[in-house]
C-alpha cells in the first residue's frame, strides 16, 4: 500500500540551537544547521575550480583531520537558519588560472539548488569570500623539496 506523502510546513520551534523543524501530519523532522552546512560544503566542492574550503587555519586543521581519516565537509561554511530562509557564508580557495567570479557564480548557483532541492528552504543570500588562489606549481616545488630529504 502506498504511503500518503504530504508537503511539510517549515517552522522553527526552538527545539535545538537554530535547528530546522518540519512538521507534517505523519510526524516531525528536525534538520540541524550542521547538516545544511555539510550539504553546502559538498555542493561547493563539486564545482570545477574550487580547490579547498576554509581559511588557512581551517585548512590546517582539515589536513590534520584528513591524516587521521576524518573529513569535515562543512569546513569553511557558516550557515544561519531562520524560519523559512537560510543565509550562507563560504570561504574558498580557487585553482589558478580559473576566473574567480565564474567560480563564485557557479558555487552560488550550486548552493542555492542544493538547499532548495535537498532541504526545501529559500536561500536569502550566499556570501563568498575567496581568500587564496592555489597554484599547481607550488605543489611540484613542495614535492621536489621533500624528495631531497631522505
Amino acid at each position: 500500500m502506498a504511503e500518503k506523502v504530504t508537503p511539510a510546513t517549515i517552522s522553527t520551534t526552538g527545539t535545538g540551537a537554530n535547528s530546522l523543524d518540519s512538521v507534517s501530519d505523519s510526524g516531525k523532522t528536525v534538520i540541524a544547521p550542521e547538516v545544511i552546512g555539510k550539504i553546502v560544503g559538498l555542493a561547493a566542492r563539486d564545482i570545477p575550480g574550487v580547490y579547498a574550503l576554509g581559511g588557512g587555519a581551517a585548512r590546517a586543521f582539515g589536513a590534520i583531520r584528513g591524516a587521521v581519516g576524518a573529513t569535515d565537509h562543512a569546513q569553511g561554511v557558516n550557515v544561519e537558519v531562520g524560519e523559512k530562509q537560510v543565509a550562507v557564508d563560504l570561504t574558498l580557495v580557487v585553482e589558478y588560472p580559473v576566473a574567480l567570479q565564474d567560480v563564485a557564480d557557479q558555487v552560488r548557483d550550486a548552493v542555492y539548488r542544493a538547499i532548495h532541492n535537498l532541504v526545501g528552504m529559500e536561500v536569502s543570500e550566499v556570501n563568498i569570500s575567496i581568500n587564496d588562489v592555489h597554484i599547481p606549481s607550488d605543489d611540484d616545488n613542495a614535492e621536489a623539496e621533500e624528495s631531497r630529504v631522505q
